[in-house]
């Protein structure tokens, strides 16, 4: 099974916490589908170019999370993810998003309300783009 995770050498986040955002987000949105067999430890860390203890360390990690099960002899397979779980997680990985993007913000000296206008501006051509309407 091919996972869709694109690592970006260039960044400041540590590999194995891109990786672990990347395929906790495939799994908490469903693109990856619960009891999914997952490729085993090797074999991921060969695709993604990186080690054998950095994927372990991001399946030891979703496991404790509960988002992966790994059943001994047969591999690690993605549990049933309920709903709550689901919008906490969106919840948190937008807050997170907006945190950062406020940091920013105050870090270049704009006020709120500049902050406010522009995601409010971002929002609408994002959603123009997509060919979605305001909801």
């Amino acid at each position: 099974m091919h996972i869709p995770i694109q690592i970006n050498e260039n960044s400041a986040e540590p590999l194995y916490s891109q990786i672990e955002s990347q395929l906790r987000s495939l799994i908490i949105t469903g693109q990856i589908k619960e009891g999914t067999l997952l490729p085993s430890i090797r074999e991921f860390a060969g695709n993604l170019s990186c080690s054998v203890i950095t994927v372990r360390r991001v399946y030891q990690d979703l496991e404790n999370e509960g988002l992966l099960r790994t059943k001994q002899g047969t591999g690690t397979f993605v549990a049933q993810v309920g709903i709550d779980k689901k919008e906490d997680y969106k919840q948190a990985a937008v807050k997170e998003a907006l945190i950062q993007a406020a940091k920013v913000g105050r870090s270049v000296g704009s006020t709120r309300e500049e902050l406010e206008h522009w995601f409010s501006e971002v929002m609408n051509e994002f959603y123009k783009e997509k060919g979605e309407t305001e909801q």
